[in-house]
């Protein structure tokens, strides 16, 4: 009999322990269900798309930040002229500057711009023959230049490519300050009407 009741013993210590081990599982299962009961990965997953609206949001920005200004735009002979600036400085000059665009069948050195002065012929293709004319002092200023004879301007070493562009700049002698509109004249091309601005 004593055997017979140990057996039984036995067995029910080892349900016992099989149920309070279940139990326990149980309990762990749910308790690591419950810390994240679907809400963690609701916030996990509302953060991230926070995220990427804000990032969606930089993305939309960017392509209406502000860009140059165009102030006039001429064309010839496949060439476009657009003037981006026209800033007077402290130092009594202004700076003109743009884009160039080759729209012709092939590259484009700037032969035509060359100055017709013999001290600036030396600078090549380059901005060197263009001038501000102030219509309303009835006053032509030339490009400025160094001692050794190289004008303050873009030199197109190389040339522009078909359908290339490149950035360039003039510097001239400032107008008086009551001069706000003068007029870019670059050999071949239109006069172009740019309003000067006060530099920083």
């Amino acid at each position: 009999m004593s055997e017979r009741r140990e057996g039984k013993a036995m067995k029910g210590r080892k349900v016992l322990t099989a149920v309070a081990i279940t139990a326990g599982l149980a309990l762990s299962v749910a308790g690591c269900g419950g810390g994240d009961d679907g809400k963690s990965g609701k916030a996990t997953s509302s953060s991230t798309p926070a995220k990427q609206d804000r990032g969606e949001k930089q993305g939309k920005a960017s392509p209406g930040a502000p860009t140059d200004k165009t102030l006039a735009e001429v064309k010839s002979n496949g060439i476009t002229l657009t003037v981006t600036s026209a800033a007077r400085d402290g130092g009594g000059f202004v700076t003109v500057s743009g884009r160039v665009l080759n729209s012709t069948e092939g590259r484009w050195v700037g032969a035509e711009w060359i100055s017709d002065e013999q001290e600036l012929k030396k600078n090549g293709g380059s901005l060197a023959g263009a001038s501000l004319v102030d219509e309303t002092g009835k006053k032509k200023y030339l490009i400025l230049r160094d001692t050794s004879g190289r004008c303050l301007c873009t030199t197109f070493q190389g040339g522009v490519p078909q359908g290339g562009t490149i950035d360039w700049f003039a510097q001239f002698p400032a107008p008086p300050e009551g001069t706000t509109k003068v007029q870019l004249q670059v050999p071949t091309m239109p006069p172009a009407t740019v309003e000067i601005s006060e530099g920083e």
